[in-house]
């Protein structure tokens, strides 16, 4: 009787069950082409779909090795696992030897024939222990599985949030997604394998040679050896060759998932310059290289299933004609070779599953990798190891001759010096690319300085924690992102153990809470993917109220009001200014109009400090502030806007 398989395939083939792509046309809203094989071709404006580069150098062993200590905390249930597969196994095997002695009792060359009921009874308790206990196993590993499956997907996903901005800079998220979809099912499936398939298969395999060697002798259990050596170097040959194709595969899939992701979170953009039809190319070009990797790797696999079935066809057929010849010798009886053909047909299914078994745990290493490889990434931003928590007093800013690159060859801010007392707003301006929003990513440690430091209330923000640091200071940034979820949600995300009353004075504070309870659904109305809903200027009190909840000591205002309309511009400023008053500010400005008041102005110019001081000073100076005041002056005034309403 076969083992129970806990991941069954769909199809009652298991060699013909294979990978199937995640990413279809029809997925994702691209229209259908019924001549895709043709369209790439026609079209070669459409760019050629390049993966990622693989990181498939490390071994099974060595995922296995990284998948340990996800199970390692169930020794009950994996000891209880392994003795119900014990108590399977032994009953399974036992079960073509009870059919044995029924058959010799029933043989009508036995003068005294009678019915064997208490073999019939053992024949049928067999086969039922066999059965129930392996349902009993799966059901008791189960739960490592599942566990491991979480863990492994939670550990991925808290590491990638603790990735420096340059990884996530540098990547695809919906491809990251996928890696991390992919991965933890494939710990799932590997253990399924591992445990449900092959450790029950082998151990079968054993108990069965050990019962050929008693109960016939050594060619039985030689040639039953040869047959599963066979076997499994044929199957591990031509699977090993088989999966450079299952990777080429993988990896065009999450590239095309990367892709179309992109293009959907970009639908505006796509729609504003008429690209649908160069995002479908561009996106066919993905999907026919996953066609044409398909369609090789599954042609490969009808060498695999032919040459599995030949080597089990000669050694069952050799096994066989053994034990008919004993049975003409009168050396085995009828029953013997009943017992025979039961353990044959026994071996056979688990082997001929071995194939798909082996498979699918390459798969699932597959699966693993690069779920694992993202692990491997080290943080470029870490806490030192005896970081402390920031004490924060009056909230006094201070950049100590900061320098910083992004690459080596390109050097970004150069000794960049400047005090914020506490309670005072310090602006920044300069032409894009001066290095203005490289300041407030130095601030937030989203990256380190290579040269001098940064101080709050005179700590070393390398010397305390990332957490305490971010938890001090607030943003408002240019571009406010929303979660795609409610308002009460997005404000609250400031601070998410935060009452529904500290939630509604934030919103009040930010000017925002009577638009908000004149909506029909009020704080529970949603904004839409990325805040698409609400208006800019809606968005931007959102963030104000969301900063604000957040209670920090420093704000910063990284051209917080360069996308709106000159009107709502106004109104936004005049409720920064009101958030920003006694608390220590660091606006980054595009627009000189918005930065009047502020205590004191840098001139930043490719990364270095070229004027400093008020704004009536940097105009008496009449220097580069006064010339892009000049500037601003003379260009036309925007038209009047109103909000958008949800």
């Amino acid at each position: 009787m076969a083992d129970s398989q806990r991941p069954l395939p769909p199809s009652s083939d298991p060699d013909s069950v294979k990978p199937k792509p995640a990413v279809t046309p029809h997925a994702t809203g691209a229209p259908r082409n019924e001549h895709a094989g043709a369209t790439t071709a026609e079209t070669p404006a459409a760019p050629t779909a390049q993966p990622e580069p693989s990181r498939s150098g490390r071994g099974t062993l060595r995922v296995l090795s990284m998948l340990w200590p996800y199970i390692r905390g169930f020794p009950g249930r994996m000891a209880v696992a392994a003795a119900l597969l014990v108590i399977a196994k032994m009953a399974t095997v036992y079960v073509p030897y009870a059919f044995k002695g029924i058959v010799d009792h029933l043989d009508p060359r036995i003068a005294a024939l009678t019915v064997p009921i208490a073999l019939i009874a053992l024949y049928g308790v067999l086969r039922l222990i066999g059965s129930l206990f392996g349902q009993l196993r799966d059901t008791v590993f189960e739960r490592v599985s599942q566990r491991a499956m979480r863990a492994s997907g939670l550990d991925a996903f808290r590491h990638l949030h603790r990735l420096s901005l340059r990884f996530h800079l540098d990547r695809h998220m919906g491809g990251i997604g996928r890696d991390i979809s992919r991965g933890t099912r494939g710990v799932y499936n590997l253990l399924g394998w591992v445990v449900f398939n092959i450790v029950p298969t082998l151990f079968e395999i054993v108990v069965v040679i050990a019962f050929m060697l008693r109960k016939l002798d050594w060619r039985y259990a030689a040639v039953t050896l040869v047959t599963m050596a066979v076997y499994i170097a044929v199957t591990i040959w031509i699977t090993e060759w088989r999966t450079a194709g299952v990777r080429v595969m993988n990896e065009v899939e999450s590239l095309a998932n990367s892709r179309a992701v992109d293009s959907l979170l970009n639908y505006e953009t796509v729609k504003y310059f008429g690209n649908e039809e160069f995002e479908a190319r561009r996106y066919d070009a993905d999907l026919q290289r996953y066609e044409d990797a398909a369609v090789k790797t599954e042609s490969s696999l009808a060498v695999l299933n032919g040459a599995q079935a030949l080597v089990i066809a000669i050694g069952v057929t050799l096994l066989m004609a053994m034990a008919a010849g004993g049975v003409v010798a009168r050396t085995l009886s009828v029953g013997d070779i009943v017992m025979v053909n039961g353990w044959l047909l026994q071996l056979a299914i688990p082997l001929n599953m071995l194939g798909f078994t082996w498979r699918q745990i390459k798969q699932g290493v597959i699966d693993m990798e690069h779920m694992f490889s993202l692990m491997d990434e080290h943080a470029e931003v870490r806490d030192a190891p005896d970081a402390k928590p920031l004490v924060t007093r009056g909230g006094e800013v201070r950049f100590e001759r900061v320098s910083f690159h992004y690459n080596p060859d390109r050097a970004i801010l150069h000794g960049i010096d400047f005090t914020i007392p506490p309670g005072k707003t310090l602006a920044v301006v300069g032409e894009t690319g001066a290095g203005k929003s490289t300041l407030s990513r130095l601030l937030f440690r989203f990256y380190d300085v290579t040269g001098g430091r940064i101080t709050i209330d005179g700590q070393d923000i390398r010397e305390v924690t990332q957490d305490s640091l971010r938890a001090a200071i607030g943003i408002v940034p240019q571009d406010t992102v929303l979660f795609n979820d409610t308002i009460y949600y997005n404000i609250a995300y400031g601070r998410t153990d935060a009452s529904p009353a500290e939630v509604e004075a934030a919103a009040r504070a930010a000017h925002i809470h009577d638009f908000v309870t004149s909506l029909p659904q009020g704080y529970a109305t949603a904004v839409g993917e990325r805040g698409l809903k609400l208006s800019g200027g809606e968005k931007q009190r959102v963030a104000i109220a969301r900063a604000l909840l957040k209670r920090p000591v420093a704000l910063v205002f990284d051209e917080a009001t360069s996308a709106l309309d000159t009107r709502t511009e106004k109104i936004i400023q005049a409720e920064l200014a009101e958030v920003a008053r006694g608390r220590t500010t660091l606006i980054v400005a595009h627009r000189l109009s918005t930065i009047v008041d502020a205590d004191e102005i840098l001139v930043l110019e490719r990364g270095r400090v070229v004027e400093r001081g008020t704004h009536a000073e940097l105009l008496a100076t009449g220097g580069r502030y006064a010339a892009l005041w000049a500037l601003q002056a003379r260009q036309p005034r925007e038209p009047l806007a109103t909000d958008n309403v949800v």
